[in-house]
This record gives structure tokens, C-alpha cells and sequence, in this order.
């Protein structure tokens, strides 16, 4: 009984931490109509995070230091490097080139890079259920994607192969997290990859670039805070704690609700369009969920 309302829990912190960080892609569409640059879009999110995963890292220790070894940490800054620095860096490229809704589309080839790295690098079985509900968003997900392949997009392949190294390099990072949690805890590790990639934007930003920041609207810091705080703190630790008991496979997968939440968001504040074919195949997505979670 105590499991099965762990699973429970860890379904609906997935769930949460996922729509939390779809919105980011929304407020960074936002953020773009200010003339910001990626870079510093970025480094606005992650210097505005970055006291608050000190603090909480401060007055939080490691769940297991007995099983902690010291290359354990070199890992931890390898995911922080891989998950959170080049992953965010690619997809905040990558949407100066296509729509949020469309980046998020593309971002969810994870699931299926989060089941191939865990099968060949931790030897994890991918089980009956997995497959099928990956197939089946799959298909949700081209449903919606449909119309956007459509379109002619300046600089689409650009956007595209900058947001699939988003995608692989995230994976990266989950299969990771999924073997370190255990070790430092949910708290810890996430601070500590969080403080990793935080560190690099700002080092990426003293070393290569030093232009003035502090000349944008109003509004560009605003949104920064707003995406530190909403898609950025919150979900990353929702996401971690549900990683820890569900298993990055299954996170991965109801991180297909992405795509959904991302169209919606974009729909009502950017007023992208949404078709019927978007509603139809966002329906087949959370389907696809459902056979992932039903027997939980």
C-alpha cells in the first residue's frame, strides 16, 4: 500500500514538473520579442536559480555519504554539464529558429533515447508496456507534428538538429540521475547539478562574451525570474523526487506531456494556432500515458 501511494505521488510530481517546465519554452518565445540573446536569456535563468540551489545544498546532506565515492561527484558535475548547461543551450538556440509547440514535438524523442542509453549502459530490460505506450505517443506526437512539417520555416533543419541535441543530451542526464539519486538523495543531487550548470553559463559568459546585460526591457528580467523560479527550481526538484520512484524510463515517458501542455501554453498566450489534428493527437499522447501508469 505504502508503494503504490509512492507511485501514485511520483506520478503526479512527473506530471506537474513537466507541465512546469513546458512553460519554459513559452515564456522564452516571450522573452525573444525584447532582441535577447539566447545566451544571455540563459544566463538571466540560471544566475537568478543558482542562490537558491546554494541555500537549499547548504542545509541538505547527501542520503547515503557511505556509499558516496569520490569519482561519484565527478559524475555529478558531468550531468550537470551534459543535463542542465548543454541542454538548456541547445534548446534556447534552437528556439530562435522554430515555434515552442514544434520544440517541444522535437524534444520528445527522449523517452526513447532515455529506454535505448538505460538498456545498453545499465543493462535495464525495456519491458511490454513501455513499448507500447511509446509507439503510441509516437504516433499522437506525428499527428501533431503533422502540419508543422508543413510549413516553410527559415533555418527549420538548424532548429531541429539544435533541439534533438537538447533531447539526447537531457536523456543523458535522466538515465544519470536515475543512478545517483539514490546515493545523494533527491535534495542534493539535484542542487549540486543545478549549481554545476549554473557555474558553466556564468563561465561561459565571463570568458567568451561580457557584453553589456543590463540594457534589456524590463520585461526580459521579469520572465528570467519567472522561468527560474517556475521552470527551472521548482520542476527540477518535482522531477528528480518523481525519478526517484517511478525510474527514468517511466518519467521519460509522461515527459510526452510535454508537447501538449507546451501546444496549449503556446496557444493561449503566444495565440500560436492549434488544429483539430493538434487536439486529436495531444488526446492520443495522454492516452499513450495512461498505458504507462494504469497499472500503477
Amino acid at each position: 500500500m505504502q508503494k503504490s501511494k509512492q507511485i501514485s505521488l511520483g506520478i503526479i510530481l512527473a506530471i506537474i514538473g513537466v507541465i512546469l517546465f513546458s512553460a519554459k519554452a513559452v515564456m522564452v518565445k516571450m522573452a525573444y520579442k525584447y532582441q535577447v540573446t539566447s545566451e544571455h536569456l540563459l544566463l538571466f535563468r540560471m544566475s537568478f536559480s543558482l542562490p537558491v540551489y546554494i541555500i537549499i545544498a547548504q542545509f541538505n546532506k547527501p542520503a547515503s555519504p557511505e556509499n558516496i565515492k569520490r569519482k561519484d561527484y565527478l559524475w555529478i558535475v558531468f550531468f550537470g554539464f551534459i543535463g542542465y548547461y548543454l541542454a538548456s543551450y541547445f534548446d534556447f538556440l534552437g528556439l530562435q529558429y522554430i515555434k515552442a509547440g514544434l520544440e517541444r514535438i522535437i524534444l520528445f524523442v527522449y523517452p526513447t533515447l532515455v529506454l535505448i542509453i538505460s538498456r545498453v549502459f545499465l543493462k535495464h530490460k525495456i519491458t511490454k508496456q513501455q513499448l507500447v505506450a511509446i509507439l503510441i505517443t509516437y504516433v499522437g506526437v506525428l499527428i501533431t507534428f503533422w502540419q508543422e512539417l508543413q510549413l516553410d520555416i527559415p533555418n527549420l533543419l538548424s532548429g531541429v538538429v539544435l533541439i534533438f541535441l537538447s533531447a539526447l543530451t537531457y536523456a543523458i542526464y535522466l538515465v544519470g540521475s536515475g543512478w545517483l539519486i539514490p546515493k545523494f538523495g533527491v535534495v542534493v543531487f539535484t542542487s549540486y547539478a543545478m549549481i554545476i550548470s549554473s557555474l558553466c553559463i556564468i563561465s561561459q559568459y565571463l570568458i567568451f562574451d561580457r557584453s553589456d546585460i543590463l540594457s534589456y526591457s524590463s520585461e526580459v528580467y521579469v520572465l528570467s525570474v519567472l522561468m527560474a523560479f517556475f521552470s527551472t527550481i521548482i520542476p527540477s526538484y518535482l522531477i528528480s523526487s518523481a525519478i526517484a520512484r517511478l525510474g527514468a524510463s517511466n518519467v521519460a515517458i509522461i515527459g510526452s506531456l510535454g508537447p501538449v501542455s507546451t501546444i496549449l501554453l503556446a496557444f493561449f498566450i503566444l495565440e500560436e494556432s492549434l488544429s483539430i489534428l493538434q487536439i486529436i493527437g495531444a488526446g492520443i499522447v495522454i492516452f499513450g500515458i495512461y498505458i504507462t501508469t494504469r497499472k500503477k
